[in-house]
C-alpha cells in the first residue's frame, strides 16, 4: 500500500496527504526527492471548447505530441448529465490510479507503476491479452489491432515506456501523463494546449499545482473547491480530481445545446485501432 493510499485509508484530511508524502520522500530519497504526480480537472473552465467552435485543443495536442493512431482518445470529453438538469464536459485521459485494476492483473508485468507513481507499459513484453483493458473501470486504455498509419518521422523514434510511440501491433496503449515533457521541466502537452487552463498538473509531495497560467497548493485548492475523484468508491485512488462546474467561467450554460467537435487526426488512417475490452458494468463512462 502506497502511502498516499494509507492517508486516506487513515482518513487523513487532504491537506496533510503532501506533507506526509513530502517528509516521507526526504526520509527515503534525502538526496532527490521523488515525486507524486496528479492532475486536476476545473470543470468550471471546461467547456469542450465549443465556445471558441474547435475541436478539444487538450486531444488535438495529445493526437500530434504522440502520434496517436486514428480512432484512439487517449483523452475523450464526455457529455455528462447534471443532477438538476442540462449537462457539462468531462475530460477522461487515465487516471493512473495508486491501486491499479490493470497493474494488479497483468499476468506478465508489462503494465507498472514507475517510481513516480505514473502507471505504464513495456509493450514489448505486452502480450495483447487485454486482460488490463477489462479490468480497467474508466475504460482509458486501447489495443492496436493493426499496423496504424502515422507520419514517417514517428517511426524514427525510439519506443520507450515512457514515449510509447510508434504504436506496436497487438499492443495496449494509454496516456502515461506525459513522461519525456515532464522528466525535462515541461508539462503535459494536454495542460499546455488547453485554452481554457482547465487542466492542472501537479506534485502531490510538493503539495502543488499549475495550469501554466498559476501556481496553486494543490491540499487547499483541493478542499476549496469540493473536489472529487470519479468512482472513487471503487477504491482505485485515481491520480485526478475533478472541480465541478460545467463551463461557467466560459460563459457555457448547463443547457448549451452545442456538442463537442470530432478531433482530426493529421496522417488520417483507417480507425483500425480502437478500445476494446469486456466491462460487465456495461459501456456507458
Amino acid at each position: 500500500m502506497g502511502l498516499g493510499i494509507a492517508a486516506v485509508a487513515s482518513g487523513l484530511p487532504v491537506w496533510a496527504m503532501g506533507k506526509a508524502l513530502a517528509a516521507n520522500n526526504d526520509a527515503v530519497h534525502p538526496k532527490g526527492r521523488r515525486r507524486a504526480w496528479s492532475f486536476v480537472i476545473d470543470l468550471r473552465k471546461c467547456e469542450g471548447c465549443v465556445t471558441i467552435d474547435t475541436p478539444p485543443q487538450c486531444l488535438q495536442a495529445c493526437i500530434q505530441t504522440h502520434y496517436i493512431p486514428k480512432g484512439e482518445k487517449w483523452i475523450q470529453i464526455y457529455e455528462k448529465e447534471l443532477p438538476g438538469g442540462g449537462s457539462y464536459f468531462m475530460p477522461a485521459l487515465c487516471y493512473n490510479c495508486e491501486n491499479a485494476p490493470c497493474v494488479n492483473v497483468c499476468p506478465v508485468g508489462a503494465t507498472y507503476h514507475n517510481e513516480e507513481g505514473v502507471v505504464l507499459i513495456d509493450a514489448y513484453r505486452c502480450i495483447g491479452c487485454r486482460m488490463c483493458m477489462a479490468a480497467c473501470p474508466y475504460q482509458r486504455r486501447f489495443f492496436n489491432w493493426g499496423e496504424p498509419k502515422l507520419p514517417p518521422e514517428a517511426y524514427f523514434k525510439k519506443y520507450t515506456p515512457e514515449a510509447p510511440w510508434p504504436a506496436i501491433r497487438g499492443t495496449v496503449i494509454k496516456c502515461e501523463f506525459c513522461p519525456h515533457l515532464y522528466e525535462n521541466g515541461l508539462l503535459p502537452a494536454c495542460v499546455t494546449a488547453c485554452p481554457m487552463k482547465a487542466l492542472y498538473f501537479g506534485d502531490l509531495a510538493e503539495n502543488m499545482t499549475t495550469n501554466g497560467k498559476e501556481i496553486v497548493m494543490l491540499s487547499k485548492f483541493l478542499d476549496e473547491n469540493n473536489a472529487y475523484r470519479y468512482k472513487e468508491e471503487l477504491g482505485t485512488q485515481p491520480r485526478l480530481w475533478y472541480v465541478p462546474g460545467h463551463g461557467q467561467d466560459f460563459g457555457r450554460h448547463p443547457n448549451d445545446p452545442r456538442k463537442v467537435k470530432d478531433n482530426e487526426w493529421p496522417w488520417g488512417g483507417d480507425g483500425f485501432n480502437r478500445r476494446v475490452g469486456i466491462w460487465p458494468w456495461g459501456t456507458d463512462f
